[in-house]
């Protein structure tokens, strides 16, 4: 894990494509990066369909079947519709799964297709988030740190303590972070989004 922390910079930047090629080649570090940039991703899919117990499993499930269909991946740049895809249908079996495990005499409250969000809006969804995760990414290690502090973290820190945190003056902490916000959006107009 060393070497990935000594280039964090130079390893997420990379596009999926890259990525993919240097895990199917067996890098070690292309693969923690990788899975690294969509850990949050992939989290977040059974956490929104209520499965909080099996997101840990769930997680561990999806980054097999990657590993096992890494070299089947035509089209990289679809890497996240694929996870969330993948992601989306183990939770959908962990949930039936669940359901038949309801002991006899008991009534089953919800089913699959009631209260379990569509995989389009799903897919949306979670499109939307691992864009601003990527475009965060692309900010300068300063930008990305104060707009994680600022919206990120429940509940707000008051800006005296994010100064502090940061090596700021306080006065400074609204400046900073109206051109942090402004490259911020730039990242995401940029990476399309909408």
């Amino acid at each position: 894990m060393p070497a990935l922390t000594a280039q964090p910079e130079r390893q997420l930047a990379w596009d999926d494509e890259r990525l993919i090629t240097a895990c199917r080649k067996g890098d070690q570090e292309a693969w923690a990066a990788l899975v690294d940039k969509y850990r949050n991703l992939v989290y977040s899919i059974p956490v929104k369909m209520g499965l909080h117990d099996q997101a840990a499993d769930i997680f561990q499930a999806v980054f097999l079947d990657l590993l096992a269909h890494l070299p089947d991946i035509r089209e990289p740049r679809a890497l996240a519709k694929w996870l969330i895809q993948v992601c989306y249908h183990k939770c959908l079996r962990c949930r039936l799964q669940q359901q038949r495990q309801v002991p006899l005499g008991e009534e089953i409250e919800a089913q699959v297709d009631g209260g379990t969000p569509a995989l389009e809006a799903v897919l949306i969804q979670a499109q939307r988030e691992q864009t601003v995760r990527d475009a965060l990414r692309l900010l300068s290690p300063r930008c990305e740190r104060l707009v994680r502090l600022l919206f990120y973290e429940s509940p707000a820190r008051p800006y005296q303590e994010i100064a502090r945190t940061l090596g700021l003056a306080t006065g400074s902490i609204g400046f900073i972070r109206g051109r942090c916000l402004a490259h911020l959006r730039r990242q995401l107009e940029r990476l399309g989004f909408q």
